[in-house]
């Protein structure tokens, strides 16, 4: 039997980055249900969430998650141009932790319709929310605070501190709607 293959535009990519508990879930939940066309909803949490990860083992100690965390962050990165490719349009929720991750998504998504949003929010606010989440590291929001907007520059900035989702969310289509080239990928590509 011989391969089938799809031959169809590549996918458009949102990609929404800030720190853990800043509202990435809420904003990408609320904007998938109401954008033009089919968005898929991407995060590594989602894959958290369907225990595609053995964190159960990792959490008793057989695997080190030290030993894990490289390739499986490489692998989402990698996953992200592969369902573009494959024509699916995609909200993908992010944390851009080092120089290196910002760069690996830079290369990979090269010549990628990507929207890059930076979802803000204080820092009390954001303490405040990821104690009452109480199913993160105490500590997480207050380190992703501190670098994950140093690391990139967006075609839209949002601060989720007291901007309603819903508002959040009109300000995005908006801006979408009347995005122009260079996008920020590509400003950030051409420095590199």
């Amino acid at each position: 039997m011989a391969a089938m293959t799809i031959d169809l535009p590549p996918g458009k990519i949102i990609l929404v980055n800030g720190a853990s508990s800043a509202g990435k879930s809420a904003l990408a939940r609320r904007l998938q249900s109401v954008i033009a066309g089919p968005f898929w909803n991407y995060s590594i949490d989602h894959l958290r969430a369907g225990k595609i990860v053995p964190f159960e083992r990792i959490d008793n100690g057989e695997f080190r998650w030290s030993e894990l965390r490289g390739q499986f962050f490489e692998g989402f990165h990698r996953s992200l141009p592969a369902f573009a490719l494959a024509g699916n349009n995609l909200i993908v929720e992010y944390i851009v932790e080092t120089r290196e991750w910002m760069d690996r998504l830079l290369e990979l998504l090269e010549g990628l319709d990507v929207f890059f949003v930076g979802l803000h929010c204080a820092l009390p606010e954001l303490e405040r929310r990821e104690a009452a989440r109480g199913d993160r590291r105490i500590g997480e929001a207050r380190t992703d605070f501190e670098t994950t907007h140093q690391l990139c520059s967006y075609d839209l900035e949002l601060d989720s501190t007291s901007t309603p989702v819903d508002e959040m969310v009109g300000i995005l289509l908006n801006a979408w709607n009347k995005r122009r080239a260079p996008c920020a990928f590509e400003r950030m590509q051409a420095r590199s």
